[in-house]
This record gives C-alpha cells, sequence and structure tokens, in this order.
C-alpha cells in the first residue's frame, strides 16, 4: 500500500495530540519553560538542516523570491484564516490558539528532508520505515505540542498526509524525470532551505520575533527551480 507510511504518520499526530491534550493541565511556568525547550530545539534543527546545502547562495536567492511572492499572496494570512475557520467550526479551545497550534505544527512536520526522501521511499519501494520513524517523531512531537499550543495540533495531520501521500502517488513519475545524483542534489537544497523555515519557527516560539514564516515557502519552490536550472545548465 503506497500511502501505509503517509496514513501511520497522521494518525501518529493524531495520537500525540490526544495524548498532549491529556496533559495540558500542567503548571503555566512549567509550559512556558517546555515551550522554551521546543523552541531551542527547534533552532538547532533548523541550523543542523540549513548547513546541508553546497552553495547556500543558491538558498538566499530562492529566501529572498519566495518571500516576496509569498508576501504578495499573503500565504500566512490564508494559513491563519484556515485556523480561524476550524476555531469557527468546533468552537473555540479552551486549551489554546487553534490556528496558531495548527499553523506551527503543519510547518515543522511538512517542512524537512525525511517528509520528502520518506514519501518517494514509500512511493518507489513500498519501503515505509522512513515514515514509519518519522512518525514516531512527529508523534512525540506534537505530543508536546498539543500540551501548550492545544487541539490546533491534530489538524496538521490533514495537510501532512495530503503532501507526503501526493510525493508517494506520484514517486514513479519523478523518478522518471530526475537522476538520482539530481534528486540528492535538490533533496539537500530543499533540506537547507527548509531548515532556514524551521529555525524561523524555533525564533517564533521562543518569541525574539514574530516571522510569517508561511510567508516563506515559496521558497521550497523557487530553490527546486533553481536547482533544476542549474543542473541542466552546468
Amino acid at each position: 500500500m503506497v500511502l501505509f507510511g503517509s496514513v501511520i504518520n497522521a494518525l501518529g499526530i493524531i495520537l500525540g495530540t490526544i495524548i498532549g491534550l491529556l496533559l495540558r493541565k500542567i503548571p503555566e511556568q512549567m509550559k512556558q519553560t517546555v515551550m522554551t525547550a521546543i523552541g531551542l530545539s527547534v533552532v538547532v534543527l533548523g541550523l543542523d538542516m540549513a548547513m546541508k546545502s553546497s552553495d547556500f547562495f543558491f538558498v538566499i536567492v530562492s529566501l529572498v523570491l519566495g518571500t516576496v511572492m509569498g508576501e504578495w499572496l499573503k500565504l500566512e494570512d490564508h494559513l491563519h484564516g484556515l485556523g480561524n475557520m476550524l476555531e469557527k467550526k468546533i468552537g473555540k479551545s479552551p486549551t489554546g490558539n487553534i490556528a496558531q497550534g495548527f499553523v506551527t505544527a503543519t510547518l515543522i512536520f511538512v517542512v524537512g528532508a525525511m517528509a520528502i526522501i520518506g514519501a518517494l521511499d514509500s512511493g518507489l519501494r513500498q519501503d515505509h520505515s522512513v515514515l514509519l520513524t518519522k512518525s514516531m517523531i512527529d508523534g512525540f512531537t506534537s505530543m508536546v505540542l498539543a500540551s501548550t499550543l492545544g487541539i490546533g495540533v491534530l489538524f496538521s495531520a490533514i495537510p501532512v498526509f495530503l503532501y507526503q501521500g501526493g510525493i508517494a502517488l506520484f514517486a514513479n513519475v519523478i523518478h522518471q524525470f530526475l537522476s538520482d545524483s539530481l534528486l540528492e542534489r535538490l533533496i539537500a537544497e530543499l533540506t537547507a532551505t527548509g531548515g532556514v523555515l524551521i529555525l524561523a519557527i524555533g525564533i517564533n516560539i521562543l518569541g525574539l520575533k514574530q516571522i510569517r514564516v508561511a510567508n516563506l515557502l515559496p521558497s521550497i519552490v523557487i530553490i527546486t527551480i533553481i536547482v533544476l536550472i542549474q543542473y541542466n545548465f552546468s
């Protein structure tokens, strides 16, 4: 089953969120300290991912162009609007802001090499080991996030499933057009660009500065185009 890994990943997030909601009655001071720990961990993860690039200049270019596009499209507003719509549908959550939990968790779970590599393995080889490992990591992360950000984290399972499931379904098509060397280069640059986005999420969690991270998402598309052009003309 091509979508098995994606399904398990989504279920892992849902289960982790439910457990996290059961732990929501922890003291406020402890919540703040936990969120600080999460923020620091996310910052370190982002920095580690960003270092995967073989030419960071292209990452910078993609981030600048992608941010301009994201600001023009107002992606952050649309993503928060989706979260607010969910909040209206199910009512305000006593455990936290649904939109904030949804946006934060979605960006953390979707941006990263494991999502791409795992989905490709699921589609090409029916090997779900990477996504199963990611499921455990995301499940634990969603548990911690849900204990502080609330039920909005649960709804991140939907875009995670659609994103990874889509890559898995079209994996054979992707593999036909991309050589192994190009795919390896592409994943490295996508990881580095995604790392900067993850770093921005960590800064938001720490409250150092509010960055409209969703408006940086087009940089993922831009870096893909840049790598394809460079590879074909080098």
